[in-house]
């Protein structure tokens, strides 16, 4: 709960498709529910997008021009605890566990209905939410993301910047 004064930023959602309808809709409706949104239309460009602005969550088609979606996927997982929620037209079970098995948070079949996948993005946000309070173990620091705080190995406080933090 926000109190009077003090706002949370939008959260952040980048939308990797190729489709250009598919991403001015996504980023029309995703905008007039507050969420901020950037748009890739290739995977180099969405993995480019992810490690130097950062997104709360990720919105992710399979078929994609210059990567196969489950190429992004891996990658991004190798470095990236944002949500994924796959929006595909590849519907098969076979495609829909392997994909869950790689690391997304959840899959959305082309057609879909808009007040669906918005359920699922904000559920998805609560929950990676609820995580923020993790704590990681990064060789001989351990890192706070939610107060952005990194300890060395005697225990001193590194405040990182928004920028370092997203890194």
């Amino acid at each position: 709960m926000n109190t009077v004064g003090t706002e949370a930023p939008p959260a952040r959602i980048l939308v990797i498709d190729d489709e250009p309808q598919i991403r001015k809709f996504l980023e029309i409706a995703l905008r007039s529910q507050g969420f901020a949104v950037e748009e890739a239309a290739t995977g180099r460009q969405g993995l480019e997008l992810l490690a130097t602005r950062g997104a709360d969550l990720v919105v992710l088609d399979l078929g994609l021009p210059d990567l196969d979606g489950h190429q992004v996927l891996a990658e991004l997982r190798s470095w990236s605890r944002a949500p994924v929620i796959v929006l595909s037209v590849r519907s098969s079970e076979a495609e829909k566990v392997r994909c869950l098995d790689a690391g997304a948070n959840d899959y959305v079949t082309k057609p879909f209905k808009f007040a669906v996948l918005l359920a699922r993005i904000r559920a998805q946000l609560r929950q990676h939410e609820q995580s923020e309070d993790a704590v990681f173990a990064i060789g001989p620091y351990t890192f706070k993301p939610a107060s952005k705080i990194l300890l060395d190995e005697k225990g001193s406080k590194i405040r990182l910047t928004e920028k370092e933090t997203s890194i």
